[in-house]
């Protein structure tokens, strides 16, 4: 078996890589970021593709986690709150049915929960 495959003859070309590349991987960036990788292959004398494969590879990239202080999640919790409670006045006052007292409380409370929670949004953000 070995004998036939010596006999075969060479038909030439490129000989066949060992680590074949076939894998295509896209990305997206602004025009500026293309002309800037690209002049940083062209400064390190690699094609474009291979830059960004050795970027890639090489470097270690430290992932950052966003973490939100208590203070935002909890004024994030009663934003959630005081809209789902607003939704339901407003559906019930859209039906033209007419909102009792306990109803209208609930809304002046709401409002006055609202507006404080500006004030504090105001006061955390500055």
């Amino acid at each position: 078996m070995e004998q036939q495959k010596k006999n075969i003859p060479n038909k030439g070309g490129r000989p066949k890589k060992a680590n074949k590349k076939d894998q295509l991987l896209a990305i997206k960036c602004t025009l500026v970021e293309r002309k800037a990788i690209e002049a940083k292959a062209a400064r390190s004398q690699t094609t474009v593709s291979g830059y960004l494969r050795q970027s890639g590879l090489a470097r270690k990239i430290v992932s950052r986690q966003k973490k939100l202080p208590p203070e935002v999640l909890q004024l994030t919790g009663m934003l959630h709150h005081l809209a789902a409670n607003l939704n339901q006045i407003a559906k019930k006052r859209n039906s033209m049915e007419q909102l009792d007292a306990f109803e209208r409380a609930a809304l002046e409370l709401q409002s006055r929960d609202l507006k404080t929670l500006v004030v504090t949004i105001k006061n955390y953000v500055q």
